[in-house]
């Protein structure tokens, strides 16, 4: 007898699946929230966290999850490609978390950065720009969606996972968008995302930001419209924390 909602493959299934991209859709309004990948029964393992944690834990993709739910309805689940390798489905990943807007994906897809979806004018800026010489100890950081909203400063300085040791030791940060640096900032100490921390936020456990202001003039204009070297641009990393002297 065919289940209603499942919350696990049958053996002979999850073989046969391989690494698939699925979805997960709010059957309330059809709204697809959220894209990932995995194996096995990884698709229904967001389910199993929602349960298991309280409420105070939740991130947005778990509330949702509890919304629906606490709504009377399920989480529709859809396995949008299966059958594939990792690196295949990084990229099917990838083009899903381009081609849906307000995800609750903490991170965008493998490869987003750099060759996410944009406008062809984007395209030529990225590819015809001067790469940078990198001649300081710098990080650099994506701020390919946190910088739609809000300020340059505020979406490179929050909320990263990183080790704030290693962090402490580069000399400037460089602000990255779509493979081309916009903005140099000079951090003062990075320090875990509290509001002791940083006043008006809410505790983040696990991730970093620091505090600091814009690089000197010179420096500045040393790095503002160069693109990253290609030794740190490699394709399907999803991190969106580069170190420089990590090459």
């Amino acid at each position: 007898m065919e289940q209603k909602h499942s919350e696990s493959f049958p053996p002979e299934v999850s073989r046969r699946l391989q690494t698939y991209v699925y979805r997960l859709i709010d059957p309330r309004n059809g709204e697809t929230f959220y894209v990932g990948k995995g194996k096995g029964d990884r698709v229904f393992a967001h389910i199993r966290g929602e349960v298991q944690q309280e409420n105070d834990d939740l991130d947005n993709k778990l509330k949702r999850i509890r919304d629906i739910r606490i709504a009377g309805f399920e989480v529709g689940h859809v396995i949008h490609r299966h059958g594939m390798d990792d690196k295949t489905a990084f990229e099917v990943e990838a083009a899903l978390i381009d081609a849906y807007s307000g995800l609750t994906n903490i991170m965008g897809g493998s490869g987003n950065g750099d060759y996410g979806s944009r406008h062809a004018l984007e395209i030529i800026r990225q590819y015809t720009a001067e790469p940078a010489e990198i001649k300081h100890k710098v990080i650099m950081i994506s701020i390919n969606r946190s910088i739609e909203e809000t300020t340059m400063y505020e979406a490179t300085r929050l909320a990263w996972k990183l080790n704030p040791t290693k962090a402490n030791k580069a000399e400037y940060i460089l602000s990255t968008r779509q493979g081309l640096i916009v903005g140099v900032f000079k951090a003062e100490k990075w320090l875990p995302v509290t509001p002791d921390n940083f006043p008006g936020r809410e505790e983040l456990p696990g991730r970093y930001g620091f505090h600091g202001k814009e690089a000197e003039v010179e420096i500045q204009k040393y790095y503002i419209g160069k693109r990253i070297p290609d030794i740190y641009r490699k394709r399907g990393a999803a991190n969106p924390i580069k170190y420089s002297w990590d090459k």
